[in-house]
């Protein structure tokens, strides 16, 4: 059974900076292309970003690009989100996914496995 351990989320200014982390844990995490996804309350998953299992493909949301970097580090079974220049609406509840195969989507459908969310909160 796959398990997902989403951690860094808080309360910062905007302008500060975070970074999200993400601990895999199941099966080889190596080989599976990961994402991150926000959700306000109410709404649908937003993607944030994606990543491919080698490290060399990624995408991002338009929100995302330029302040956001994701990254793994398959040797800890770990990804991460680096956030910098934290706006307001970079509140929600931040989550990890998992998906079954190589390549990255930007659909919230396309991924298998999900954590169970850090809130990120960004006063003014």
């Amino acid at each position: 059974q796959v398990q997902l351990v989403e951690a860094g989320g808080g309360l910062v200014q905007a302008g500060d900076s975070l970074r999200l982390s993400c601990a895999a844990s199941g099966r080889t995490f190596s080989t599976y292309a990961m994402g991150w996804f926000r959700q306000a309350p109410g709404k649908k998953h937003e993607f944030v970003a994606a990543i491919s299992w080698s490290n060399d493909h990624t995408s991002y949301a338009d929100s995302a690009k330029g302040r956001f970097t994701i990254s793994r580090d398959n040797a800890k079974n770990t990804m991460y989100l680096q956030m910098n220049t934290l706006k307001p609406e970079d509140t929600p509840v931040y989550y990890c996914a998992e998906r079954k195969t190589y390549t990255i989507t930007k659909m919230d459908a396309g991924y298998e496995y999900w954590g169970q969310g850090t809130q990120v909160t960004v006063s003014e």
